[in-house]
């Protein structure tokens, strides 16, 4: 009978230790990160103001990641005060003009990766420069390097390098030829005023 008891007693002790174990064992547990890597690139490398990069995340967890942006060169700067001069030597004076920048792109953002841990992203720079790119989820982080080039400038109507045509480059050649066929003009004249006189007997013994 006290054996029994003394069992029964053991089991109930048993039973009543295993339930606080069992009470955090069903506690939910933080996430687990997935092996491997993540990685960040950006395409294309370079580009133009005006243009966009595309931001490319691999390897990340479905949620929210983070951007940081740093950037890095002067930016854009405004014309200095000074004078220009025209083809016909003439100076004409330049002011200075503040240039009107767009409206800043941001430096810190946030975007949100898929079920499968990637994501992609457009970034539209609003200055030249380094534009250095942090992406950070948790203790996971990479980074990518995209530069940005002034606006490039516009070709020649005509085509190639050569500066467009002016009135006063036109002026030389058009005097030089005026004054060839004017010189030929009093050629074909003394000619055939040499030809009447040898006809004629103009000048002969």
């Amino acid at each position: 009978m006290r054996l029994s008891r003394i069992i029964m007693a053991f089991t109930v002790g048993l039973a009543v230790a295993a339930v606080p174990t069992a009470a955090g064992a069903a506690q939910p547990q933080p996430p687990v990160y997935p092996p491997g890597e993540v990685s960040l690139t950006i395409e294309p490398p370079t580009i133009f103001l005006g243009g966009t990069f595309t931001l490319k995340g691999t390897g990340f967890t479905a949620g929210e990641v983070r951007f940081d942006v740093e950037i890095s060169g002067n930016p854009n700067a405004a014309p200095a005060q000074g004078t220009v001069r025209r083809s016909d030597g003439s100076a004409v004076a330049m002011s200075a003009v503040a240039y009107q920048q767009p409206q800043p792109a941001p430096t810190a953002f946030t975007v949100t990766a898929r079920d499968d841990g990637t994501f992609t992203v457009t970034y539209k720079p609003s200055r030249t420069g380094r534009h250095h790119f942090t992406a950070t989820q948790g203790n996971r982080t990479d980074d990518a390097t995209g530069i940005v080039y002034p606006t490039r400038p516009h070709r020649p109507p005509h085509g190639g390098g050569n500066l467009p045509v002016t009135g006063d480059s036109l002026s030389t050649p058009v005097k030089l030829g005026g004054g060839l066929a004017g010189a030929g003009a009093v050629l074909v004249l003394l000619s055939l005023a040499w030809r009447r006189r040898g006809r004629f007997g103009i000048g002969s013994r």
